[in-house]
C-alpha cells in the first residue's frame, strides 16, 4: 500500500494553499455577517481552475483524477477562510458538473460543460423537497410526458447556489415507485415555470446562497433528460459517491489549520507559571483533534482510491463523510474551548468555523443517513 502523494499532487495541493490563502481570506467576517455571495471570489476560483477540476480537458476542464481533486480541495480548505464560497464551488463541481460529465450526451456536454468549468455558468442541484427531507425515495416532484417533451411540477428546498444559478439538475418522478421511477433533468434558469425563491438565511456557510426552487408546469424538451429516462437513481447514487468525498476534502484542510492554531495557542497562552498546553485538559483535547484529523483523512483518501479503482465506493464514501464531518465539528468545538473566551469572539473566527462545520453533518446526507447506509450495506 502506497500512502504517498505523487510530486505532481503535492504541487497541486501547494498551489491550492497559496491561492486560497491569498484570495479567499480577506473580508470573510464582513461577508459572513452580511450573507453576501462573493461573485469576485467565484471568478477568482474559476480563474484558478477550481470549478472545472474534474471536467475533462475537451470541455475546458482540468481533467484531474479524483485523488488529485481531493488534494487540491484539501489545500483550498487549509488556505481559505471563506468556507461558504468553497462549499458553493464544490457543490457546483460535484452535483452539477459531475453527473453531466459522467452521463450527459455530447450535445449536453458541449452546451453546458465549458461554461460550468470556466465559472461563467453556475450550477445547482434539486433533490431535497419540503416534505421528504433526507428521504430521496419520498420526492414528489413529477415529470409527465407531453407533446414530445416533459412537464415538471413540484418544489425543491435547500438548493445550494439556487439564488445565483444558471442551470439546475432536477430529480423528478417519471413513474413507478422508489428509485425505479426517478429521472434527472437539465433545467436552465430561464425556463418558463421555474421560479427561484428568495435566499434563505442560515446559521453558517452564509456566503453560500441557498433557496427553494418551484416548478409549475415547467415544460422541457426531450433533450433535457440526463442519462435516460428512469436512470435518475443510478445517477444520484454515483454522484453521491463522489460528492461526499469532494465536499469533505476542504474540511480536512480546515481541521489541520485549526489544529496548528490550537497547538500554537496552547504553547503561548499561560495560566499561572506554565503554558496551558502543559495541562492534560488542553493537551488531551489537542491529541483527540489530531486523532480525528488523521483517522478521517485516511478514510477519505481510501474512499477516493477505492472509487477510482472500482468505479463505486458507497460504503467507503459514507464512512468517510460520517467520520470527517463529525471529527470536523468536534475539532472546531475543541478549538473554541482551548481558546476559551477568545474562541467565542467573532474576531478570532473560530465561532464561525464551528457554525460552518455543523452544516457538514447535514448536507449530502445527514450523519444519520450515512449510518443507515453503512448498516444497510451490512444487510441490516
Amino acid at each position: 500500500m502506497d500512502f504517498d502523494w505523487t510530486e505532481e499532487q503535492l504541487e497541486l495541493r501547494r498551489g491550492a494553499v497559496e491561492f486560497a490563502s491569498r484570495r479567499l481570506v480577506d473580508g470573510t467576517t464582513e461577508r459572513d455577517r452580511a450573507g453576501v455571495f462573493p461573485r469576485e471570489l467565484w471568478a477568482a476560483c474559476a480563474e484558478f481552475g477550481l470549478q472545472g477540476v474534474l471536467v475533462p480537458e475537451p470541455w475546458n476542464g482540468g481533467g484531474q483524477d479524483l485523488l488529485s481533486a481531493v488534494a487540491i480541495l484539501e489545500g483550498i480548505g487549509y488556505g481559505a477562510r471563506d468556507n461558504g464560497i468553497v462549499f458553493s464551488v464544490t457543490a457546483h463541481a460535484a452535483s452539477c458538473e459531475g453527473p453531466l460529465a459522467a452521463f450527459g450526451n455530447d450535445a449536453q456536454k458541449d452546451e453546458w460543460l465549458p461554461g460550468l468549468a470556466d465559472g461563467s455558468v453556475i450550477g445547482a442541484t434539486g433533490v431535497t423537497e419540503p416534505d421528504s427531507g433526507s428521504n430521496a425515495l419520498g420526492l414528489e416532484t413529477t415529470a409527465v410526458e407531453d407533446r414530445g417533451g416533459w412537464v415538471l411540477d413540484g418544489a425543491k428546498t435547500f438548493v445550494t447556489n439556487a439564488p445565483v444559478a444558471d442551470l439546475f439538475v432536477i430529480y423528478a418522478r417519471t413513474g413507478g415507485s422508489g428509485f425505479a421511477g426517478l429521472t434527472c433533468f437539465l433545467v436552465p434558469r430561464q425556463t418558463e415555470g421555474l421560479t427561484v425563491g428568495p435566499p434563505m438565511e442560515k446559521m453558517g456557510l452564509r456566503t453560500s446562497p441557498i433557496s427553494q426552487v418551484y416548478l409549475d408546469s415547467c415544460r422541457l424538451p426531450a433533450s433535457a433528460v440526463l442519462g435516460g429516462v428512469a436512470s435518475g437513481a443510478m445517477i444520484f447514487n454515483q454522484t453521491m459517491d463522489v460528492e461526499r468525498l469532494l465536499v469533505m476534502a476542504p474540511a480536512i484542510g480546515v481541521m489541520e489549520r485549526i489544529l496548528e492554531r490550537s497547538v500554537a495557542h496552547a504553547r503561548q497562552r499561560t495560566a499561572g507559571p506554565v503554558a496551558i498546553g502543559k495541562h492534560q485538559a488542553i493537551s488531551h483535547r489537542i491529541a483527540d483533534m489530531e486523532l480525528g484529523l488523521e483517522a478521517s483523512r485516511l478514510l477519505l483518501y481510501r474512499a477516493a482510491w477505492q472509487r477510482m479503482r472500482r468505479g463505486t465506493a458507497p460504503k467507503e464514501s459514507a464512512l468517510a463523510k460520517l467520520a470527517v464531518s463529525e471529527a470536523y465539528v468536534e475539532s472546531c468545538r475543541s478549538a473554541v474551548q482551548i481558546f476559551g473566551g477568545y474562541g467565542y469572539m467573532v474576531d478570532y473566527e473560530l465561532e464561525r468555523e464551528l457554525r460552518d462545520a455543523l452544516a457538514t453533518t447535514l448536507y449530502v446526507g445527514t450523519s444519520e443517513i450515512q449510518r443507515n447506509l453503512i448498516a444497510g450495506l451490512r444487510g441490516l
